[in-house]
This record gives C-alpha cells, sequence and structure tokens, in this order.
C-alpha cells in the first residue's frame, strides 16, 4: 500500500464503538493528509455513537482531486478496526488487496451484555483467512502510557505506517487537536502505534 496514494485515490475506514475516538483519530488523519497537499474527503457515520453503537469514518485522499468521501463495499484499500467484531462487520468493504488492522479487544454489544449472546469466538482467526491482517492490543500500549484513552492514537499511528504517511509533521497535528495537558501522551501513543505495525 505504500506510496501508492501518489497514484491514485486511497481509500482508510476506520470502524470502531461508540466512545472509542474512532472520530478523533480520524480528523487527526485528514488534518495531516489536507497540510500535506492530499485532496480528502471525510465522512462520519455515528450510529448510535453514545450507547456504545457502531461508528465509522470513512477518509478518501489522493493528490487528484477526490470527489466523494463515501467509501463502496468492496473498495476499502484499508480497514482500520478499534474492536475486532467492527473489523468483521464491515468486511465486505474491504478491497480485494485490501489490509485490516485490528484492535485485539472486545467490547460486548447489548445482546452480549444481556447474557443473550456470547461474543464470538475466533474473530481474528476468520479475519486472517480473508485478508492480510495486522493485530495489535492498542489498550495495553495505552494503558502502560498510563491513559488508556489514548488507544485511538496508538492504533493511528499504525494506520500511518501501514498507508505510507510518514512524511508528514504528525506531532504538530496531534499537537493541534487535542488538549494541551494530552499533548505528550497522545505523542507518545501514536510513537508506539507507529513501532508495533
Amino acid at each position: 500500500m505504500k506510496n501508492d496514494c501518489e497514484n491514485k485515490t486511497l481509500s482508510v475506514l476506520l470502524v470502531g464503538v461508540g466512545g472509542q475516538g474512532t472520530i478523533l483519530a480520524g480528523k487527526i488523519m485528514s488534518a495531516g493528509l489536507e497540510q500535506s497537499g492530499y485532496d480528502v474527503k471525510m465522512s462520519e457515520i455515528h450510529g448510535m455513537s453514545q450507547r456504545g453503537g457502531s461508528v465509522t469514518t470513512h477518509i478518501r485522499f489522493s493528490k487528484d482531486k477526490v470527489y466523494s468521501p463515501v467509501i463502496e463495499k468492496g473498495k476499502a484499500d484499508l480497514i482500520v478496526a478499534f474492536e475486532k467484531m467492527e473489523a468483521m462487520r464491515y468486511i465486505d468493504y474491504l478491497a480485494k488487496d485490501g489490509k485490516i488492522i485490528v484492535n485485539d479487544f472486545e467490547i460486548p454489544g447489548i445482546p452480549i451484555t444481556m447474557g443473550d449472546r456470547e461474543y464470538p469466538k475466533g474473530v481474528l482467526e476468520a479475519l486472517k483467512a480473508q485478508a492480510e491482517v495486522t493485530v495489535i492490543n492498542a489498550n495495553n500500549i495505552a494503558e502502560e502510557l498510563g491513559n488508556p484513552k489514548v488507544m485511538n492514537v496508538v492504533i493511528l499511528g499504525a494506520a500511518v505506517k501501514k498507508t505510507g504517511l510518514e512524511g508528514i509533521d504528525w506531532q504538530s497535528i496531534i499537537a493541534e487537536n487535542v488538549k494541551p495537558r494530552f499533548i505528550d501522551v497522545n505523542i507518545a501513543a501514536f510513537k508506539a502505534g507507529y513501532d508495533c505495525e
């Protein structure tokens, strides 16, 4: 996938559960791309995000003109999943040669928390049978950094590495998009995610 962004429009689908910081990660990624001269279109779909429902952020970018932010099924070059069942939920959006970054983390939905269902087993194995998958445990990394809420920026770091967007001043972009007291831990989270990809 690296360097493809010089020649065509790349589509990155961020998927997660409300409260995981999916939208902030998308905003940081889009801001960095725009500052580096890419034409970027971003679209957010919140679902029931305040209640732990699905949240998706579509990001499409190119050195040429991008006309729509919407990623069609079968067209995502990269799916970045903040929760592993969300990767399964949206796998039909992945292009044939697309890749997946997945956070090895479970957030049980309402039917599971009510005892009506069990969290599915073998999710990572099922994903790996269908695509090239990079698994990271962003939550553990964030906890080691002393702030579980920076899990989203850990995942962002891994996504930036996977898409070959190293030449952007991500530290400045992060500093512009988070509260001042959280800048250092978010930069550390980004670096940790970048290094573990």
